[in-house]
């Protein structure tokens, strides 16, 4: 492939992304210059799991590095549902967080979602396999940085946790029986080094992040966006809603298992 040409790359869905040589064009949004200034906040404390931003071409795109590895596609990969790897995005999510602190947007700075209180850190927004890079079988850097914006540790945390432990309802294909949800959720607060506060916050969290993602969704299809209107006759959102109730249904073990002391 020449240093022109576009090679389409898949992923979530919702842009059209293409890869040129070493970088990644993407479509921009009022958001791009606060992304742009958070993905240069993160090179300059020295954080290698994201890629950086080289400012806009002259088609209106965004230009980003290319990061090399693999994508997770569903179902996932034995790799990218191992005990290793669940932890290792943990701390991948927690290196990320630690090194937004200190950041400050500029004045008046536009984010595709509103900050959310109490605002500890730029959430990614997006925490999941199909933004998240593999090498080797070990994640190694976040991408798609569109939903970044401020809020709290634990509302990243808890999609996160929902799509890499994953928190899924039993009548979905494939989905661990709820006592192996929560073994693996305590892997993955613990991995991350999640606060006692959180801990307990944490299943009814994933909860509400579902319903905001739902609400989005029906949003985004009645102003007209055909991406969103697919998803939903698809039936994403009644997936979401579906685990929302699985979450809050197991929410007093889910609850148990982040809280009880590790055993001896």
């Amino acid at each position: 492939m020449s240093e022109h040409d576009e090679e389409p790359l898949t992923g979530g869905g919702v842009n059209q992304v293409v890869r040129i040589g070493a970088t990644v064009r993407r479509p921009t949004g009022p958001w791009t210059p606060a992304v742009h200034a958070l993905l240069a906040h993160l090179a300059a404390r020295g954080f290698t799991g994201a890629p950086s931003a080289h400012g806009i071409e002259v088609q209106g795109r965004e230009v980003l590095d290319f990061v090399p590895g693999e994508v997770p596609g569903d179902p996932l990969p034995d790799y990218a549902r191992s005990d290793q790897a669940l932890g290792e995005v943990a701390r991948l999510l927690r290196r990320y967080h630690d090194a937004t602190e200190g950041f400050l947007p500029a004045v008046g700075a536009v984010w595709y979602f509103p900050p959310r209180e109490p605002i500890e850190v730029i959430c990614h927004g997006d925490v999941a396999p199909y933004n998240c890079v593999f090498r080797d079988g070990r994640p190694v850097a976040l991408i798609d940085f569109d939903t970044a914006h401020p809020g709290p540790r634990v509302w990243d945390v808890a999609y996160a946790a929902y799509r890499f432990v994953p928190l899924s309802d039993s009548r979905h294909d494939g989905a661990d029986p709820v006592g192996e949800q929560a073994r693996r959720l305590r892997l993955f607060a613990d991995a991350y080094g999640l606060a006692e506060g959180d801990r307990l916050a944490l299943p009814v969290t994933a909860a509400d992040r579902l319903a905001h993602l739902v609400r989005h969704m029906h949003d985004r299809a009645a102003a007209g966006d055909r991406t969103f209107a697919a998803h939903i006759a698809r039936g994403d959102a009644a997936l979401y809603d579906t685990d929302r109730e699985h979450i809050l249904r197991h929410r007093a073990l889910f609850a148990t298992a982040l809280t009880d002391p590790p055993p001896a």
